[in-house]
């Protein structure tokens, strides 16, 4: 089967194992080797970054006349969970996920977020199976193909919130991570954000990153009704 995950990918790699690693996800670590260590969560940590690095340079190349707050947002729009997804979709990825028996049940094989971050794994695991190249020869192939030129669907509320609040000099925005709950396979974070010291958005998510998100989406909708 990770045969066909390979032709479906369209790299064959020199260290099957890396593959393995990217497709187990930490529910299935936790029951098999009680180690979450050993789970795809390391390989998606490098993955995203790799794939962040990727798109932004592509975008800054191929689109010279777009400002950066709209490359922002192209760039949030292809690497957002939904994106991602798709093409874990389109590769067939979510038959070949190792899960725990909780997360088989609960459906994680069709579950946006495990599929996305998967995807990220996968990502990391081609990097140092065959380098820069091997990576971008995936992004290449399943993310560059997904350019959203208009109709931008996924905002990038960070990078707005940012943007307002730097029409004014010295001012100070911190997310601070408050709180986590439930299992390690689920996850879910609780971010404050502050503006000079002051409390101005809460957000969750399943990720720090998306927790970020959501406070910033608060806030922003905050400021903007006081303007």
């Amino acid at each position: 089967m990770i045969k066909e995950l390979e032709t479906a990918i369209g790299y064959r790699f020199h260290n099957i194992t890396l593959l393995q690693n990217a497709l187990a996800h930490s529910s299935y670590a936790n029951e098999r080797w009680h180690n979450s260590l050993m789970s795809n969560e390391r390989l998606e940590f490098l993955g995203d970054s790799i794939l962040g690095m990727l798109v932004a340079d592509y975008l800054y190349r191929t689109f010279s006349d777009r400002p950066e707050g709209e490359l922002t947002r192209m760039r949030a729009d292809m690497v957002c969970e939904r994106a991602l997804a798709k093409i874990a979709a389109q590769i067939g990825l979510g038959e070949h996920l190792l899960l725990g028996k909780g997360e088989e049940l609960g459906g994680g094989r069709s579950r946006d977020s495990i599929l996305a971050d998967a995807v990220e794994s996968v990502i990391a695991a081609c990097y140092l199976d065959g380098g820069m190249e091997a990576a971008k020869g995936f992004i290449d192939r399943f993310v560059l193909t997904r350019v959203p030129v208009s109709g931008l669907a996924n905002a990038d509320y960070k990078t707005a919130l940012q943007e307002l609040v730097q029409q004014k000099r010295n001012q100070s925005l911190v997310y601070s991570l408050v709180g986590e709950s439930g299992p390690d396979h689920d996850k879910v974070f609780q971010v404050e954000l502050t503006l000079n010291g002051s409390l101005i958005g809460r957000g969750s998510g399943g990720s720090k990153k998306r927790a970020e998100q959501e406070a910033a989406r608060v806030a922003l909708e905050a400021l903007q009704k006081k303007q």
